[in-house]
């Protein structure tokens, strides 16, 4: 249950930070709306996640996740390319929440 919830919270975070492209300086209300409907899910999720699972295992997993399907999203979205120096940080993230996750941290 955890990774299903885990993932939720990574999705709504990742809606949530769309969202904020959306909402033009937060003068917009309908995006206002679904960064805040994003991030309250996100944080809903994570508070039942990390009953259950070690917080540095699922933030690791969530903060990485969040970052990568960001970029790819918005690189689809909005034509924000990422620079290859900036792919190679993402490549740093991505493997840095591998490390977390093979270091014996697991879920209760």
């Amino acid at each position: 249950m955890q990774w299903l919830l885990l993932s939720i919270a990574i999705g709504a975070e990742v809606c949530g930070t769309q969202a904020l492209k959306y909402s033009n300086g937060f003068t917009k209300p309908l995006p206002i709306a679904i960064v805040i409907a994003g991030f309250a899910v996100a944080f809903v999720c994570m508070a039942q996640v990390v009953k259950r699972m070690d917080v540095g295992l699922a933030y690791a997993l969530w903060a990485g996740s969040g970052i990568a399907i960001v970029t790819i999203v918005a690189w689809i979205l909005f034509g924000q390319r990422p620079t290859p120096l900036s792919l190679l940080g993402l490549a740093a993230i991505i493997g840095g929440a591998a490390v977390i996750c093979l270091s014996g941290s697991r879920p209760e």
